[in-house]
């Protein structure tokens, strides 16, 4: 069907009323209409052309480009989804880069075409004079950019190399026509599987070669030296070249300057008797503050105590911050302050914690609250985030979600589960999986995201009384995009959003905060040094404090939740494997019963008979699983490097001595004796190489993170060291360690995890666990590293 002017539908869940394309507004109810544009992927959509309005719903406007003009309607989903779509959804946490799956495209009735699937947050204007067209190729913008916008782009790729890589798409990087820019954000339009051979940083330095004619004087020769180093292999690691553009853009930074204005407004709403959330500063407010920071909380536990854990949050992190920000003899280095900010949330959360505790609250009486901060930071803006208050951004040209909900549906997509636009449908796919106070801190994983500032833009902050029903993506442009074009002040932008929350959802308390931030750049005949590389940073990253280390965005799947997961049976193996085992005891049995030569080799096994003496043949009973077979590095053992899991099949591992020793997984590489330990790596630990440090052998460590680990019964003890009998010191050690934990970053010996590989694993997504997800945010994850 040729409908190049196809109704909208407007996207109010209690509307949907039909609407010419070229208004603004719902004729009926006033809502601003939503304008949802895809990009189909599959050789299905090259059967229509442009106009075409394919399953009375998806509007072809050009090429792959599509309007959804039923926004409010659930999309088609499939039972399953095929292994070269699960980057999609396991990369979610970074949709500030990366697009997601929307659905499939059902065809025209009558027609049979190929599989097409739809992405959204994909680089289409969705708004100005370029509505419904791609955003431009960064190859087509570079030469005109600013220095620190280059550097920005840069930066952001460094910071995706390592999650792509994982995920066996980071070919995506290093196709220009892939890279789309939406002002200062990089934006992929699609991702790009990689073929056989995997792609290396050096790939990344031959592309970033083309630029450097093109890149800004400031930086030229600084970005020719870098692509140098990355094509010799001097940069090992996408850490060390984020350290180098960090310090780059640092420099750079001191040439600009940025100025806040902060806005908060807290309602109770019409439905609430008392108000749960809590901001800072304090509602209602509208400040050019000195301490540019800015947090929403939203109280968990009713009358009982919402409203106290909300508030306990903000005066705890507050008067952090403010102690931090006051010390100039503080280090603040990106690395610095966001462990800082994550040490924050994790006090808060003690501090909630213990007044629970205190109060002998247990489970669902227990109190909590959720949390997004921002807090700018020389040329950057720091977001902190815990549950389900959100954190958008808003520039000329669009507005991003810039956080992930930390509940069921975010998690099930994060897990490869689910489309998110599938899951948010089932029961329960709103719930919480982590906030403050709820549990110990061992177990919180608060997300810290840092965003470079070299354009105007404003941070929005709130609760979900704003956020749901999507009012935010509906009222950005008619609210919040006025503060930027001057037509409105921030006071009145923060009221409105209040009475959109009020009179729109109206179910809940609405607390929003507004950061405007304003960039100076470098007054005309300024003149700035250009840049020099500095030293390559070391391979491992910073030592993290004691606290457990967090990831990025992607730290909210290590979280303790005591809700069920949404089990479904086109998912879940456990079916099939049950048959099998049944089927396996039934043909054992028969063959023990009817075949002399089993029974013969089983009744030593199970002690009806004595063991017979070792036959020159092999028999079932060699392979015992008693026997535990000694494992070397050789071709039965895969060559350990970045980004191969290993799963281990033992606790101890013999040390030179031949003494049965455990393995330990440490905070540091070097002094090992010095280093405090992580825990005890159990048999049946998943565990993913993140980097290796050469030595002389046998002395080379790995640093892994931890996917998944077996339950154990005694998690506190390896078998060796449990009520023995044997008075020897040295095989069983005194000290006791506790396991280790999925999500948890350390560092092992090579010759001491070498030995308990399992040589045949097979990764699958059901063990992956903390893995399943990659790296995780548009910064760079915070790991431990070797000691100095």
């Amino acid at each position: 069907m040729n409908n190049s002017a196809a109704t909208l539908y407007c996207s109010n869940l209690n509307c949907q009323a039909p609407n010419p394309q070229s208004h603004n507004f719902c004729q009926k109810c006033r809502t601003p209409l939503l304008k949802r544009y895809l990009w189909a992927v599959g050789e299905g959509i090259e059967a229509y052309k442009a106009g075409d309005l394919i399953a009375e719903r998806y509007l072809l406007k050009s090429d792959r480009i599509i309007l959804d003009t039923k926004p409010a309607l659930s999309p088609e989903m499939l039972p399953e989804i095929s292994n070269s779509l699960m980057p999609y959804l396991k990369l979610s946490p970074y949709q500030l880069h990366v697009p997601q799956l929307y659905g499939l495209l059902t065809p025209t009735e009558g027609q049979r075409n190929a599989e097409t699937w739809l992405l959204e947050q994909v680089p289409i204007y969705s708004c100005g004079n370029g509505e419904g067209t791609l955003m431009p190729e960064l190859t087509s913008v570079w030469k005109n950019a600013s220095a620190m916008r280059q550097l920005t782009w840069l930066w952001q790729m460094a910071n995706l190399w390592e999650p792509l890589q994982i995920n066996h798409v980071g070919s995506s990087l290093l196709t220009p026509a892939l890279l789309r820019v939406e002002g200062s954000i990089l934006r992929l339009l699609i991702l790009q599987a990689d073929r056989s051979s995997p792609v290396t940083l050096q790939n990344l330095g031959q592309l970033w070669s083309k630029w450097v004619a093109a890149s800004h004087p400031t930086i030229g020769k600084f970005l020719e030296q870098v692509c140098q180093q990355l094509n010799q292999g001097a940069v090992q690691t996408a850490e060390q070249l984020v350290g180098l553009l960090d310090e780059a853009m640092e420099t750079i930074g001191r040439s600009q300057s940025c100025t806040y204005q902060i806005v908060t407004r807290s309602d109770t709403g019409p439905t609430r008797r008392q108000n749960e959330d809590a901001c800072y500063p304090p509602s209602p407010s509208s400040t050019n503050p000195s301490l540019p920071l800015a947090i929403v909380c939203d109280g968990i536990g009713g009358h009982e105590g919402g409203e106290v854990a909300s508030h306990l949050a903000i005066a705890t992190i507050q008067e952090r911050v403010q102690s931090l920000l006051a010390n100039p003899a503080n280090p603040l280095n990106p690395t610095a302050l966001t462990l800082e900010l994550e040490n924050f949330a994790c006090a808060a959360n003690d501090v909630i914690s213990q007044r629970n505790d205190t109060e002998q609250r247990l489970d669902r009486q227990r109190m909590g609250t959720t949390l997004v901060m921002a807090l700018a930071h020389a040329h950057e803006m720091y977001i902190t985030h815990v549950g389900d208050s959100r954190a958008y951004w808003i520039t000329r040209t669009g507005c991003r979600q810039i956080t992930l909900d930390d509940d069921i549906a975010s998690r099930e997509v994060r897990l490869g589960y689910a489309l998110y636009r599938d899951a948010v449908e089932q029961s329960g796919a709103g719930s919480l999986v982590q906030a403050l106070g709820m549990s110990s801190s061992a177990t919180l994983h608060p997300s810290v995201q840092r965003f470079v500032l070299d354009e105007d833009g404003v941070f929005l902050l709130c609760s979900d009384g704003l956020s749901d029903n999507d009012r935010v993506e509906q009222y950005w442009e008619t609210e919040i995009l006025p503060i930027l074009e001057g037509q409105i002040d921030l006071s009145t932008a923060g009221t409105r959003l209040i009475e959109i929350g009020n009179t729109k959802n109206g179910h809940d308390n609405v607390t929003v905060a507004l950061v405007y931030c304003q960039v100076a750049s470098a007054q005309t005949g300024q003149q700035v040094t250009a840049l020099q590389m500095g030293a390559i940073p070391p391979a491992a990253p910073t030592p993290a404090p004691a606290a457990s280390v967090r990831s990025q965005s992607a730290s909210a799947s290590r979280i303790k939740t005591k809700i069920i997961s949404p089990q479904s049976t086109t998912r879940s193996p456990l079916p099939l494997l049950l048959v099998l085992l049944l089927l396996a005891g039934v043909s054992g049995a028969i063959a023990y019963w009817l075949i002399p030569e089993v029974q013969d080799r089983v009744k030593p096994l199970i002690g009806l008979t004595p063991p017979s003496s070792p036959s020159p043949e092999p028999s079932a009973a060699s392979s015992s699983p008693s026997a535990e077979p000694v494992v070397t590095p050789s071709t039965s053992v895969p060559s350990l490097e970045a980004g191969l899991l290993l799963q281990t099949t033992r606790s101890t591992t013999k040390n030179v001595q031949g003494k049965e020793v455990p393995v330990l997984l440490r905070r540091g590489a070097q002094a090992p004796q010095n280093q405090s330990v992580v825990g005890l790596v159990l048999d049946g630990s998943i565990l993913q190489v993140s980097s290796i440090q050469r030595n002389q052998d046998p002395d080379s460590w790995l640093q892994v993170k931890v996917c998944s680990t077996l339950p154990t019964s005694n998690p506190q003890l390896p078998p060796e060291q449990v009520n023995s009998s044997t008075p020897n010191p040295r095989a069983i050690p005194e000290v006791t360690y506790r396991p280790i934990k999925p999500g948890e970053i350390g560092w092992i010996r090579e010759s001491d995890v070498l030995p308990v590989i399992n040589p045949n694993f097979a990764p699958t997504s059901a063990n992956l666990g903390e893995c399943a997800i990659g790296a995780a945010s548009p910064t760079p994850t915070v790991t431990s590293s070797p000691s100095k």
